[in-house]
């Protein structure tokens, strides 16, 4: 395993190599964000899984991001604000962490470690005393796992948190890549507008590529993961040569999307959902997760990819 850090159009880039593997995973410091994932193929060279994967300047126009990090809060707030125990928060989509620069990462022997606590962020971001360990580990059969740590520092008070990582897998085209779902019943919720209507949808469905069109997904599918059986979500890019599959077994909540122009898919996975079109207050909001006082909350997933 190797690491080095490198400084590229304005960015510092910690890069970790496992060359036993043939898997190189690079993250940017600005909001703890990947904005690489490659495989060696077996011709040697290596190709990469992220959109825009390793380019660091935004484009002209569309989503620029990679792996956006959410939390403490993920999607957006109604009219980008709410109320938690009383006390407003203001923030803009997906929380506070895509927009903060962290410190260098601790390095392990397989994995980087980023820390964010109260001090790099203010009261009316995040008004609890809780503090976040993000870990990206490599593994010897080019898996990739994320996991989230939040320490609740509070003495008397329970914590409410909502998290998760927005990463867009690059294709060649929408129309002939597959995203694929084991066989299961899903909820579908319902988020015109990007904010929940109340309204939801059993999907049952038998195994394989999603039973929706694709063309659908610049509005998002918001989807509960079943909690028996397999779960897992796939992307088959045939004209990349790339597989994507991502482990949800730790994970209650998946949103799909993409930006309708075809050259990616985002499998998200997610402890939490947006606010309704009604809105509650923060610690009420769906899916919400409680950390008890003095507690902590430890949950991650895996990515699996493959390259011919």
């Amino acid at each position: 395993m190797h690491y080095e850090i490198i400084e590229r159009d304005g960015a510092v880039l910690d890069v970790l190599t496992d060359e036993a593997s043939g898997t190189r995973l690079t993250v940017s410091r600005l909001g703890a964000e990947p904005t690489s994932l490659q495989r060696r193929t077996s011709a040697g060279e290596w190709r990469g899984f992220l959109h825009r994967d390793g380019l660091i300047t935004l484009p002209l126009t569309g989503w620029g991001n990679h792996a956006t990090v959410m939390g403490y809060y993920l999607h957006r707030l109604k009219g980008g604000r709410t109320i938690y125990r009383g006390q407003e928060i203001k923030d803009g989509n997906h929380g506070l962490i895509r927009r903060k620069t962290f410190g260098a990462p601790r390095v392990t022997a397989d994995a980087l470690v980023y820390r964010i606590a109260p001090g790099d962020f203010t009261k009316e971001e995040y008004p609890c005393d809780v503090t976040l360990e993000i870990t990206y580990q490599l593994q010897g059969d080019g898996g990739w796992r994320t996991e989230f740590r939040f320490e609740n520092r509070e003495p008397s008070l329970d914590a409410h948190v909502s998290f998760g990582l927005h990463p867009g897998f690059m294709i060649g085209s929408l129309a002939d890549c597959r995203v694929e779902l084991p066989a299961g019943d899903y909820r579908h919720f319902l988020a015109p507008g990007d904010f929940l209507s109340g309204e939801t949808r059993p999907i049952h469905h038998a195994g394989g590529e999603v039973p929706f069109p694709k063309d659908t997904l610049p509005g998002s599918y918001l989807i509960e993961v079943p909690t028996t059986g397999e779960r897992w979500c796939a992307l088959v890019d045939p004209a990349g040569g790339r597989r994507v599959t991502v482990d949800l077994s730790e994970c209650p909540f998946l949103t799909l999307w993409s930006d309708g122009r075809g050259n990616f898919v985002c499998i998200e996975p997610c402890w939490g959902l947006p606010d309704h079109h009604e809105q509650r207050a923060f610690e009420d909001k769906l899916g919400i997760q409680k950390i008890g006082p003095g507690q902590g909350l430890q949950r991650g997933f895996t990515v699996r990819t493959e390259c011919t």
